[in-house]
């Protein structure tokens, strides 16, 4: 790959992973209708390898998170991550104070911050610049992309987004901070920062590479007193826990992780009829724009056309315009080549005819000259015929120039999927897809230049790079949006399954893929939305974060943190001499169990429930303990006398009956258990509207946690919570 290339051409992009479906489903991948709802195909293998609890120290998929809208922190906000808890001048200035040299315990100079799964095959020696060469130098001469030379690590996704970096002189100088060099202040410490699931990072490091015979075994510029590329790969297989985890990738992967922005691509033969509007619209806003030939095979890697243009190659683009040409209006484009060399020889090429036509007025406006300096206009009609790609880096308001025209609206939510709770899989798992995270989206202002509601959904799924040491890898993910059915849906909460058993989708992301982020650009009328995030199958495990960028400002809120209990009010007692015959019956057996003192005690509890439970054959039934009594009667005895008199025996057995219908109505598939899934509309139909956390709470106590390592998930009804006495404890904790 050359180094210069700054956005991902097609033969550099990790290839998803294989698919079994047809060639017909790849290229229509929600081809076939199942009711009112697309049934998605998914392209790649229905099973993937899943993460569980205690595999180190990783961040763990069911940790609760709040999905409430975050505000974006600015990267001088950067949150030291190292174990130490200094930040990084506090480091530098105790080892300056110390007079010794940084050595960094949280990456160690050993093989196991170079490979998780293979031994280096030749012996690989740390050294420190200065122990490499005479005069080190950490920037010399400016960052550029011919600073940027690929060693032996198969990560040329990340090479090209540095490459990309050194266009943009603030991205860079917030990545890559110039507070630091081999100067009077060396310490041997350096320190990057990078964004992650909207949070920024100040990454610490020592200086130590690996070197073979002297020389950088990876990355490292083309002159070899200059160290930055080197570092900032390092500070990189730092945060993503080694050297082999960077291995495969996208381009813009690490283009969000150096910005903060969303990835957006277009193919142009499909682009939208406003393209020209969106690229427009883009520049303004300060973002990242690339372009790219793609290549059939990989003899055609960086083969000129006819036209001077570089298949497989990867441009930027830098401005648009419009200029008077015999009195028509005409839609140019200005792409740049980052060799600084070889330019387009088409129509409104630097030398070009047309240019003869245009006042000289005009061409100092758009900064024409006929230098071959790599950059040139082109219309934009050709433009579309010549090019295959365009990959748009939208970048956050804290990442923009001061001056940027536009800015995107950004809302982030921070959210899990849980095994048993909260992962429900795509809309073909329909009894539990309903369970996803639910998130609201209002929008209520419309474009300036049109009547709908512009915005970007990207879903990102975490931390997976990181964790492809436990046998991690990216889930296949998506997510799709509905109208909110009416005005109450605060209130009401959670929508159900029945929901979308009538109800189709408005829209969706294009597919569900296994890449880290699915990214997709909507047009909706002013109203309000539910936005579901899933995984393509149900019980996977992951945490997500899902950032909203809209042209107005948008409101979002999580429809799972609504708690409330909607109980109705006992009844009042009734005076004895009114009772109806049935009242009469059941106070005639309260006095058998109560005994002449008319109060049941744990013991005589334990005795009445666990022989009228034993007949109900529609029950699993385990066997009630006596400590299961006494927890029944601390919270039915209003009197405190730590038994049960006539009227609290007669409110707890009216609720036993209520639940026990409740339990058999919901008890779907009659298996006289019940499933995380059942639980849920058990508890809402018993009054219980439990947030998203508390509801994993519940499941997590009521099912087994797989053990590390263990392969495969159960379908839901192979986990269960327990049983009805458990089930009954919990509904009033």
């Amino acid at each position: 790959m050359n180094a210069s290339q700054p956005f991902s051409a097609s033969a550099h992009v990790l290839p998803p992973l294989p698919t079994h479906s047809s060639a017909t489903a790849q290229q229509d991948p929600m081809k076939r209708q199942k009711g009112t709802e697309r049934v998605y195909l998914p392209l790649t293998p229905a099973k993937q390898a899943q993460l569980f609890p205690g595999c180190g120290e990783a961040v763990m998929p069911y940790l609760h998170r709040s999905l409430r809208p975050q505000p974006h922190p600015a990267p001088r906000d950067a949150r030291t991550v190292h174990s130490s808890g200094q930040s990084f001048e506090e480091l530098r200035q105790g080892c300056l104070q110390s007079s010794t040299l940084f050595e960094d315990a949280d990456f160690p100079a050993s093989n196991s911050s170079l490979f998780y799964s293979e031994r280096p095959q030749v012996p690989f020696v740390w050294k420190r610049p200065g122990e490499i060469v005479e005069n080190p130098e950490f920037i010399l001469g400016g960052a550029t992309r011919t600073d940027i030379c690929q060693g032996e690590l198969g990560d040329c996704w990340l090479l090209a987004a540095i490459a990309s970096l050194t266009l943009n002189q603030k991205a860079l100088a917030r990545v890559v901070p110039q507070d630091q060099d081999f100067g009077s202040g060396y310490a041997g410490i350096f320190h990057f920062q990078f964004w992650q699931h909207s949070e920024w990072l100040d990454v610490v490091i020592d200086d130590r590479l690996p070197t073979f015979r002297d020389r950088l075994v990876f990355l490292h510029s083309a002159d070899h007193n200059e160290f930055w590329s080197a570092l900032l790969e390092k500070a990189y297989a730092k945060l993503n826990g080694s050297y082999e985890a960077l291995k495969g990738g996208s381009t813009m992967e690490a283009m969000e992780d150096f910005t903060g922005g969303v990835a957006e691509t277009f193919q142009i033969r499909e682009a939208p009829e406003d393209f020209y509007d969106i690229l427009e619209k883009a520049l303004q806003r300060g973002s990242l724009l690339g372009c790219s030939i793609d290549i059939l095979n990989a003899s055609e890697s960086e083969a000129r056309t006819p036209f001077g243009l570089i298949k497989g190659h990867a441009y930027t683009v830098t401005g648009l315009d419009q200029v008077n040409l015999q009195g028509r209006k005409v839609k140019l484009i200005r792409v740049r080549n980052p060799w600084g060399q070889v330019e387009w020889n088409g129509r409104w090429s630097d030398s070009s005819l047309e240019w003869r036509s245009v006042n000289l007025e005009e061409q100092k406006r758009l900064g024409h000259c006929a230098l071959d300096d790599g950059e040139f206009w082109m219309a934009f009609e050709d433009f579309k015929a010549h090019f295959d790609k365009v990959e748009i880096c939208n970048l956050t308001p804290d990442a923009l120039e001061d001056n940027a025209l536009h800015r995107w609206e950004v809302t982030v939510h921070q959210g899990s999927w849980v095994r048993g709770s909260t992962a429900g899989g795509c809309r073909n798992f329909l009894d539990t897809f309903w369970t996803n995270p639910q998130i609201k989206l209002s929008l209520t202002e419309k474009d300036e230049v049109q009547d709908s509601c512009t915005f970007l959904a990207a879903l990102m799924q975490k931390d997976r790079r990181k964790l492809k040491r436990f046998g991690a890898s990216m889930l296949t993910i998506g997510y799709a949006i509905y109208q909110c059915p009416d005005k109450d849906q605060d209130k009401d909460g959670h929508l159900s399954r029945d929901f979308f058993r009538y109800n189709a989708s408005l829209a969706r992301s294009k597919t569900f893929i296994n890449l880290r982020e699915v990214s997709g650009r909507f047009q909706l009328p002013p109203g309000d939305y539910i936005l579901i995030p899933s995984t393509f199958e149900p019980h996977q495990e992951a945490d997500f974060c899902l950032r909203i960028f809209s042209e107005k400002r948008a409101v979002t809120r999580d429809l799972d943190e609504n708690i409330d209990i909607d109980l109705p009010e006992p009844p009042k007692p009734t005076p004895q001499e009114e009772e109806t015959e049935e009242e009469q019956q059941f106070r005639a057996l309260f006095q058998r169990i109560a005994g002449e003192d008319m109060e049941v005690t744990a013991e005589e509890l334990e005795y009445v429930l666990n022989a009228v439970l034993q007949k109900k054959t529609a029950l699993k039934f385990k066997k009630l303990s006596l400590l299961s009594c006494r927890n029944i009667i601390s919270l039915m005895d209003t009197s405190g006398n730590g038994k049960l008199e006539f009227e609290e025996f007669r409110v707890f057995w009216d609720k036993l009956k209520h639940w026990m219908s409740l339990f058999l109505q919901f008890d779907v598939d009659k298996s006289g258990t019940m499933s995380s899934y059942e639980l849920r509309t058990a508890l809402k139909a018993a009054g219980f509207q439990l947030s998203g956390h508390l509801l994993q709470l519940v499941i997590l106590r009521g099912v087994p946690v797989p053990e590390c390592g263990e392969q495969g998930l159960h379908p839901p009804q192979h986990k269960r919570v327990h049983h009805l006495d458990h089930e009954h404890l919990r509904m009033h904790r």
